[in-house]
């Protein structure tokens, strides 16, 4: 648009321009508002698994500490391989 030139609408025209602009503010609105819902959620994740893994690291120290001593391994006895009388006749 020039600066000297007068410009006029009908109503209807003023009408869809500014609902196109309420839209396009509602959806910006509607964007914030869906990035904060997003941060604020990443952040209870991330609270809620460090409040995991402290307990779960305090539960396997004191699994550690509380530990029957651990018994031997009892090693598999070596067995004996007796030829058979066919090999020994030849």
């Amino acid at each position: 648009m020039s600066p000297g030139r007068n410009f006029t609408m009908s109503p209807d025209q003023a009408r869809e321009r500014a609902e196109k602009s309420f839209k396009k503010e509602e959806r910006a609105r509607d964007g914030r508002a869906a990035m904060t819902e997003y941060d604020v959620e990443a952040v209870a994740v991330r609270a809620k698994t460090v409040r995991l893994k402290a307990l779960r690291l305090a539960k396997e120290a004191q699994a550690l500490i509380e530990a029957p001593p651990a018994k031997p391994i009892k090693q598999p006895t070596k067995r004996r391989v007796r030829a058979s009388p066919a090999i020994i006749a030849v």
